[in-house]
Protein backbone atom coordinates (compact mmCIF):
# COMPACT_ATOMS: atom_id res chain seq x y z
CA UNK A 1 0.00 0.00 0.00
CA UNK A 2 1.11 3.22 -1.06
CA UNK A 3 0.28 5.36 2.68
CA UNK A 4 0.74 8.39 0.80
CA UNK A 5 -1.45 7.97 -2.02
CA UNK A 6 -4.02 6.20 0.34
CA UNK A 7 -4.47 8.69 2.71
CA UNK A 8 -4.68 11.80 0.10
CA UNK A 9 -7.33 9.54 -1.75
CA UNK A 10 -9.20 8.90 1.96
CA UNK A 11 -9.27 12.67 2.42
CA UNK A 12 -10.32 13.52 -0.98
CA UNK A 13 -13.45 10.82 -1.05
CA UNK A 14 -14.62 10.79 2.66
CA UNK A 15 -13.41 14.23 3.68
CA UNK A 16 -13.51 16.75 0.99
CA UNK A 17 -15.96 14.82 -0.99
CA UNK A 18 -18.47 13.58 1.68
CA UNK A 19 -21.86 13.17 1.15
CA UNK A 20 -24.22 13.17 3.31
CA UNK A 21 -24.94 10.16 6.12
CA UNK A 22 -28.98 10.30 5.84
CA UNK A 23 -31.77 11.75 3.04
CA UNK A 24 -32.57 13.92 6.26
CA UNK A 25 -28.38 15.22 6.18
CA UNK A 26 -26.44 17.84 3.87
CA UNK A 27 -23.28 18.28 3.41
CA UNK A 28 -22.19 21.85 2.73
CA UNK A 29 -19.15 23.74 1.83
CA UNK A 30 -17.75 26.49 3.06
CA UNK A 31 -14.50 28.62 2.34
CA UNK A 32 -12.08 25.99 3.24
CA UNK A 33 -14.49 24.11 5.30
CA UNK A 34 -16.65 20.99 4.54
CA UNK A 35 -19.44 20.77 7.35
CA UNK A 36 -22.28 17.99 7.89
CA UNK A 37 -25.06 18.72 8.91
CA UNK A 38 -26.77 15.66 10.39
CA UNK A 39 -30.76 14.88 10.07
CA UNK A 40 -32.33 13.25 13.11
CA UNK A 41 -29.93 11.89 15.53
CA UNK A 42 -27.21 12.12 12.92
CA UNK A 43 -23.42 13.57 13.55
CA UNK A 44 -22.62 17.11 12.64
CA UNK A 45 -19.45 18.83 12.32
CA UNK A 46 -16.41 19.76 10.14
CA UNK A 47 -15.08 16.53 8.21
CA UNK A 48 -11.98 18.16 6.35
CA UNK A 49 -10.59 21.62 6.25
CA UNK A 50 -7.57 23.22 4.17
CA UNK A 51 -6.72 26.18 6.56
CA UNK A 52 -3.78 28.38 7.78
CA UNK A 53 -2.40 30.81 10.43
CA UNK A 54 -3.89 33.50 8.71
CA UNK A 55 -7.79 32.46 8.19
CA UNK A 56 -8.27 29.69 11.16
CA UNK A 57 -9.25 31.46 13.82
CA UNK A 58 -12.16 33.56 11.75
CA UNK A 59 -13.10 30.15 9.93
CA UNK A 60 -13.46 28.50 13.43
CA UNK A 61 -15.48 31.32 14.82
CA UNK A 62 -17.72 31.04 11.87
CA UNK A 63 -18.74 27.47 12.27
CA UNK A 64 -19.09 28.20 15.89
CA UNK A 65 -21.75 30.87 15.43
CA UNK A 66 -23.39 28.97 12.91
CA UNK A 67 -23.35 25.68 14.44
CA UNK A 68 -24.96 27.69 17.47
CA UNK A 69 -27.28 29.17 15.26
CA UNK A 70 -28.38 26.17 14.11
CA UNK A 71 -28.60 24.57 17.80
CA UNK A 72 -26.16 21.77 17.46
CA UNK A 73 -23.86 20.43 19.62
CA UNK A 74 -21.27 20.03 16.50
CA UNK A 75 -18.00 18.00 16.74
CA UNK A 76 -14.76 19.47 14.59
CA UNK A 77 -12.97 16.34 13.64
CA UNK A 78 -8.93 17.16 13.42
CA UNK A 79 -6.55 14.87 11.81
CA UNK A 80 -3.10 15.02 12.62
CA UNK A 81 -2.02 15.87 9.32
CA UNK A 82 -3.96 18.51 9.06
CA UNK A 83 -3.25 22.55 8.57
CA UNK A 84 -2.44 24.61 9.91
CA UNK A 85 -0.11 22.55 13.10
CA UNK A 86 -1.85 24.39 16.43
CA UNK A 87 -5.54 24.50 14.77
CA UNK A 88 -6.14 21.55 18.02
CA UNK A 89 -4.80 24.67 20.16
CA UNK A 90 -6.50 27.31 18.39
CA UNK A 91 -9.57 25.03 19.08
CA UNK A 92 -9.34 24.73 22.06
CA UNK A 93 -8.55 28.74 22.75
CA UNK A 94 -12.49 29.18 20.93
CA UNK A 95 -14.08 26.79 23.45
CA UNK A 96 -13.67 23.17 22.14
CA UNK A 97 -13.34 19.73 24.26
CA UNK A 98 -10.85 17.21 22.76
CA UNK A 99 -12.24 13.69 23.36
CA UNK A 100 -9.28 11.05 23.23
CA UNK A 101 -7.03 11.02 20.10
CA UNK A 102 -7.65 7.98 17.97
CA UNK A 103 -5.61 6.71 14.96
CA UNK A 104 -7.05 6.55 11.79
CA UNK A 105 -5.77 2.97 10.27
CA UNK A 106 -6.80 1.55 6.69
CA UNK A 107 -6.56 -1.83 5.21
CA UNK A 108 -6.74 -4.07 2.16
CA UNK A 109 -10.10 -5.33 1.88
CA UNK A 110 -8.37 -8.43 0.19
CA UNK A 111 -6.10 -8.96 2.91
CA UNK A 112 -8.85 -9.53 5.56
CA UNK A 113 -10.67 -12.17 3.61
CA UNK A 114 -9.14 -15.02 5.29
CA UNK A 115 -11.15 -18.04 7.41
CA UNK A 116 -11.43 -16.00 10.55
CA UNK A 117 -14.68 -17.91 12.24
CA UNK A 118 -15.72 -17.17 15.48
CA UNK A 119 -14.48 -19.17 18.48
CA UNK A 120 -16.92 -22.62 19.22
CA UNK A 121 -20.01 -21.53 20.48
CA UNK A 122 -20.51 -18.24 19.12
CA UNK A 123 -22.69 -17.27 16.15
CA UNK A 124 -22.23 -13.49 13.48
CA UNK A 125 -25.83 -12.56 12.88
CA UNK A 126 -27.27 -9.58 11.63
CA UNK A 127 -29.30 -6.98 13.33
CA UNK A 128 -32.76 -6.64 11.47
CA UNK A 129 -35.46 -5.74 13.98
CA UNK A 130 -36.01 -4.09 17.27
CA UNK A 131 -35.21 -6.93 19.35
CA UNK A 132 -31.17 -7.21 17.29
CA UNK A 133 -30.89 -3.21 18.14
CA UNK A 134 -31.94 -4.27 22.08
CA UNK A 135 -29.24 -6.94 21.80
CA UNK A 136 -26.87 -4.80 20.24
CA UNK A 137 -27.30 -2.20 22.54
CA UNK A 138 -26.81 -4.76 25.45
CA UNK A 139 -23.49 -5.73 24.07
CA UNK A 140 -22.09 -1.75 23.14
CA UNK A 141 -23.08 -0.97 26.57
CA UNK A 142 -21.45 -4.14 28.18
CA UNK A 143 -18.32 -3.87 26.07
CA UNK A 144 -17.81 -0.29 26.92
CA UNK A 145 -19.49 0.62 29.96
CA UNK A 146 -21.29 4.05 29.35
CA UNK A 147 -25.46 4.25 28.16
CA UNK A 148 -25.90 2.96 24.62
CA UNK A 149 -29.49 5.53 24.06
CA UNK A 150 -27.25 6.85 21.17
CA UNK A 151 -26.61 3.62 19.58
CA UNK A 152 -30.59 2.88 19.90
CA UNK A 153 -31.30 6.38 17.88
CA UNK A 154 -28.96 5.48 15.14
CA UNK A 155 -29.57 1.87 14.81
CA UNK A 156 -33.63 3.13 14.30
CA UNK A 157 -32.60 5.69 11.90
CA UNK A 158 -30.40 3.69 9.89
CA UNK A 159 -31.30 0.17 9.82
CA UNK A 160 -34.82 1.49 8.52
CA UNK A 161 -33.74 3.84 5.69
CA UNK A 162 -30.55 2.33 4.69
CA UNK A 163 -30.14 -1.36 5.34
CA UNK A 164 -27.55 -1.49 1.85
CA UNK A 165 -25.30 1.12 2.82
CA UNK A 166 -25.43 0.62 6.59
CA UNK A 167 -24.48 -2.74 8.10
CA UNK A 168 -25.08 -3.69 11.95
CA UNK A 169 -23.83 -6.96 13.62
CA UNK A 170 -23.93 -9.33 16.65
CA UNK A 171 -21.99 -11.93 17.88
CA UNK A 172 -23.71 -14.33 19.80
CA UNK A 173 -22.95 -16.57 22.52
CA UNK A 174 -26.05 -18.69 22.72
CA UNK A 175 -28.57 -16.27 23.69
CA UNK A 176 -26.14 -14.08 25.13
CA UNK A 177 -24.81 -10.93 23.45
CA UNK A 178 -20.67 -10.91 23.53
CA UNK A 179 -20.09 -8.07 20.68
CA UNK A 180 -21.17 -5.61 18.36
CA UNK A 181 -20.10 -4.09 14.99
CA UNK A 182 -21.22 -1.33 12.54
CA UNK A 183 -20.01 -0.65 9.17
CA UNK A 184 -20.92 2.12 6.91
CA UNK A 185 -20.30 1.64 2.71
CA UNK A 186 -20.49 5.38 1.41
CA UNK A 187 -21.64 4.53 -2.69
CA UNK A 188 -19.13 6.02 -4.96
CA UNK A 189 -16.21 5.95 -2.74
CA UNK A 190 -13.52 3.07 -2.35
CA UNK A 191 -13.63 2.75 1.92
CA UNK A 192 -15.74 0.62 4.23
CA UNK A 193 -16.15 2.50 7.62
CA UNK A 194 -15.80 0.05 10.52
CA UNK A 195 -17.20 1.34 13.70
CA UNK A 196 -17.61 -0.50 16.99
CA UNK A 197 -16.13 -3.78 17.82
CA UNK A 198 -16.98 -3.92 21.08
CA UNK A 199 -16.59 -6.98 22.72
CA UNK A 200 -17.34 -7.97 26.58
CA UNK A 201 -14.63 -8.25 28.99
CA UNK A 202 -15.01 -12.07 29.54
CA UNK A 203 -15.31 -12.91 25.59
CA UNK A 204 -11.98 -10.45 24.37
CA UNK A 205 -8.73 -12.63 23.57
CA UNK A 206 -10.80 -15.25 21.71
CA UNK A 207 -11.34 -14.13 18.39
CA UNK A 208 -14.47 -12.55 18.34
CA UNK A 209 -13.20 -9.27 17.13
CA UNK A 210 -11.44 -10.71 14.78
CA UNK A 211 -14.08 -12.68 13.55
CA UNK A 212 -16.51 -9.55 13.05
CA UNK A 213 -13.85 -8.08 10.98
CA UNK A 214 -13.33 -10.54 8.08
CA UNK A 215 -17.36 -11.28 8.07
CA UNK A 216 -17.41 -6.94 7.24
CA UNK A 217 -14.80 -7.57 4.87
CA UNK A 218 -16.31 -10.56 3.21
CA UNK A 219 -19.47 -8.00 2.61
CA UNK A 220 -17.35 -4.58 1.71
CA UNK A 221 -15.85 -7.06 -0.76
CA UNK A 222 -18.80 -8.45 -2.60
CA UNK A 223 -20.04 -4.53 -2.49
CA UNK A 224 -17.16 -3.64 -4.34
CA UNK A 225 -15.05 -1.96 -1.73
CA UNK A 226 -11.04 -1.84 -2.19
CA UNK A 227 -10.41 -0.71 1.72
CA UNK A 228 -11.63 -0.78 5.13
CA UNK A 229 -10.65 1.87 7.46
CA UNK A 230 -11.23 2.59 11.16
CA UNK A 231 -10.71 5.12 14.05
CA UNK A 232 -8.67 2.81 16.32
CA UNK A 233 -8.33 2.85 19.99
CA UNK A 234 -5.50 2.16 22.01
CA UNK A 235 -7.03 -0.92 22.46
CA UNK A 236 -7.53 -2.24 19.09
CA UNK A 237 -5.04 -0.69 17.37
CA UNK A 238 -2.19 -3.25 18.12
CA UNK A 239 -4.78 -6.08 16.83
CA UNK A 240 -5.07 -4.27 13.70
CA UNK A 241 -1.69 -3.83 13.20
CA UNK A 242 -1.04 -7.48 13.73
CA UNK A 243 -3.61 -7.70 10.93
CA UNK A 244 -2.34 -5.75 8.31
CA UNK A 245 -3.67 -2.43 9.15
CA UNK A 246 -1.41 0.92 8.42
CA UNK A 247 -1.85 3.81 11.02
CA UNK A 248 -2.26 6.80 7.93
CA UNK A 249 -2.83 9.57 10.71
CA UNK A 250 -4.44 10.55 13.87
CA UNK A 251 -8.18 11.87 14.64
CA UNK A 252 -9.33 13.53 17.23
CA UNK A 253 -12.99 15.34 17.73
CA UNK A 254 -13.06 18.62 19.23
CA UNK A 255 -16.49 19.02 20.64
CA UNK A 256 -18.16 22.12 20.99
CA UNK A 257 -21.42 22.18 23.45
CA UNK A 258 -21.91 25.16 25.05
Amino acid sequence: MDHAAVLALYDREMREGARPETSDARVERTGGVVRHIGGEGGWSGVLWSDLDSADADAAIAEHVAHFTRLGHEFEWKLYGHDRPADLGQRLTAAGFTADPQETLMIGETADQLGDAEPPEGVRIVPVTDRAGIELMVEANEKAFGHDGSWLRDLLHARLGAEPDVFVALLAMAGDVPVSSARMELIPGTSFAGLWGGGTVEAWRGRGVYRALIAHRARIAAERGYRYLQVDASDQSRPILQRLGFAALSTTTPYVYAK
